[in-house]
C-alpha cells in the first residue's frame, strides 16, 4: 500500500498541477498554502470551540495566517510555536496597545511573529483551550499526515508534558478540499496527532475521531540528535525524570540489554565509587558556595580553565538542584561557584572546548520557572579564577 510519503507527494503534485498552490511555492516539503485558505480560516469563527477558547495555539504555517488574525481580532491569547522549536516551545503574540486592523494583520504574519512576540517558558502556566495545526493530508476520520518532520506531533506531546492541554482539548486543521483523502490506519503511529475538526474552503467536518491523541513525549522514540536540536526537550526530560518517569532515549534502548549484564553493572558500580565527584570538597561562605574537585589541586595555575556564567537563577532554586541538572546534562564542572544572592553561578571547565560543549548542553535549561542564561563568562580572569579564589 501507499506510504505516508506517497500520500504527501500525491497531494503536493496535485496542488501544483491544478493551479491551487499559493505562495510560498513550490509547496513540496511544506505545509502547503492554497488558494482559498483565508476563506477556510474565517469559518473557524463559526465554531463554538473557537468562541469559548481564551488561549489558542496556532502553528506558524502560511495557510493558518487567517486563524492567527481571527484570534487576535477576537482578543484571544495567541501562542505560536518557535520555528523548529530551536529556542523554546511558544511565543505569545502581543500586539501594541491600540493596534489598528493593519497592525493586527502584520502580527498574524511570520514577520509579525518575530516582531510582536515574547517567549513563554516551560513554567509559563500556558493553558491552551484550542490547538490549530497545518496538514499535508487528512482523512474525514481525523487521521492526519504532516510534512514529515514531526514537529506538530512533538509540540502537542510537549504541551501534554507541560500540562498545557487536556485530553479533550480540541484540535483543528485547515486544508484545501483536495487534501481530504483516505488514509490507511496502519500508516498511523502512536505519536501521530489526530484532529477533531477539518476546515476547508467549502466544508466544516467534525471527525468524531475516537483514536486517542498522544499522552505525552514517547522518549524511546526520541534520539540524542533530536534532543540536541530541541533544547527545551532536555528540560522536559529532566523534569519527568525527577518525577520517576522512564525517559530512556531511542539510542539508549538499543544498548539496554548489554548495559544490564552483571559484568557491566559491576563496572558501573566501580566507576561510581572512583569518579571525581566522590572526592568533591565543599565550603559554605556567606551567600557563596564553592565546590571543587580535589583531584585537580593545580586548577588555578593551569592557565587553561574556561569559566561558564549561569544567570537568571530564581531565588527558590538551591545549589543541589543545579548540581543535579549539571550531572544529568553531562556538564559537571571542575568547580562550581554558587552565588545564590546574585541569582548566578560560575562553572569552571578544563578547557574552552569542554566549556563550549557544556554551554550547548545546558541551552534551554529551565529551573524553578526560569530559563537559565548560560554563556561563556565575559571576563574569564576576574569572574572565573580571581573571584572564585577569593572565596577560599
Amino acid at each position: 500500500g501507499a506510504s505516508k510519503w506517497d500520500v504527501r507527494e500525491k497531494v503536493w503534485d496535485y496542488l501544483e498541477a491544478s493551479g491551487l498552490a499559493d505562495f510560498p511555492r513550490p509547496v513540496h516539503r511544506r505545509i502547503p498554502n492554497f488558494k482559498g485558505s483565508r476563506q477556510a480560516c474565517c469559518s473557524i469563527k463559526e465554531l463554538d470551540v473557537f468562541d469559548r477558547a481564551r488561549e489558542i495555539k496556532v502553528d506558524p504555517d502560511k495557510p493558518l495566517e487567517g486563524v492567527r488574525l481571527a484570534a487576535l481580532q477576537a482578543r484571544k491569547t495567541l501562542l505560536v510555536p518557535t520555528p523548529r522549536l530551536r529556542t523554546g516551545l511558544f511565543n505569545r503574540i502581543v500586539p501594541p496597545s491600540g493596534a489598528t486592523k493593519e497592525i493586527l494583520r502584520i502580527c498574524a504574519t511570520s514577520q509579525g511573529i518575530k516582531e510582536y512576540s515574547v517567549p513563554v517558558g516551560l513554567d509559563g502556566k500556558a493553558r491552551v483551550d484550542l490547538v490549530v495545526v497545518g496538514s499535508v493530508a487528512v482523512s474525514e476520520k481525523g487521521w492526519r499526515i504532516g510534512k514529515g518532520e514531526g514537529y506538530a506531533d512533538m509540540e502537542y506531546a510537549m504541551m501534554v508534558s507541560m500540562g498545557a492541554v487536556r485530553a479533550d482539548t480540541p484540535v483543528i486543521t485547515i486544508v484545501h478540499d483536495c487534501q481530504v483523502v483516505d488514509i490507511a490506519e496502519e500508516l498511523l503511529d502512536d505519536h501521530d496527532l489526530t484532529v477533531d475538526y477539518i476546515l476547508t474552503p467549502t466544508r466544516t467536518i467534525k471527525t468524531n475521531c475516537k483514536r486517542p491523541k498522544p499522552q505525552g513525549i514517547i522518549w524511546h522514540k526520541v534520539s540524542y540528535e533530536m534532543l540536541e536540536k530541541i533544547p527545551i526537550l532536555k528540560s522536559l526530560r529532566y523534569r519527568e525524570k525527577q518525577t520517576g518517569k522512564e525517559v530512556a532515549l531511542q539510542d539508549e534502548h538499543s544498548d539496554l540489554a548489554n548495559a544490564n549484564t552483571p559484568a557491566v553493572l559491576n563496572e558501573k558500580a566501580k566507576a561510581e565509587n572512583t569518579r571525581p565527584q566522590a572526592a568533591m570538597g565543599s565550603a559554605q561562605i556567606g551567600q557563596h558556595y564553592v565546590e571543587s574537585d580535589s583531584l585537580s589541586p593545580r586548577l588555578e595555575g593551569s592557565g587553561t580553565i574556561t569559566t561558564v556564567y549561569v544567570g537568571n537563577i530564581p531565588p527558590s532554586v538551591r545549589v543541589s538542584e543545579l548540581k543535579c541538572a549539571l550531572r544529568e546534562f553531562r556538564a559537571t564542572p571542575l568547580r562550581l561557584n554558587w552565588q545564590g544572592a546574585q541569582h548566578r553561578a560560575f562553572l569552571d571547565y578544563k578547557d574552552k572546548a569542554t566549556a563550549e560543549s557544556a554551554v550547548s548542553s545546558l541551552k534551554g535549561l529551565s529551573l524553578g520557572g526560569n530559563t537559565l542564561r548560560v554563556e561563556l563568562a565575559k571576563n574569564q580572569r576576574n569572574k572565573g579564577q580571581v573571584e572564585i579564589n577569593s572565596q577560599k
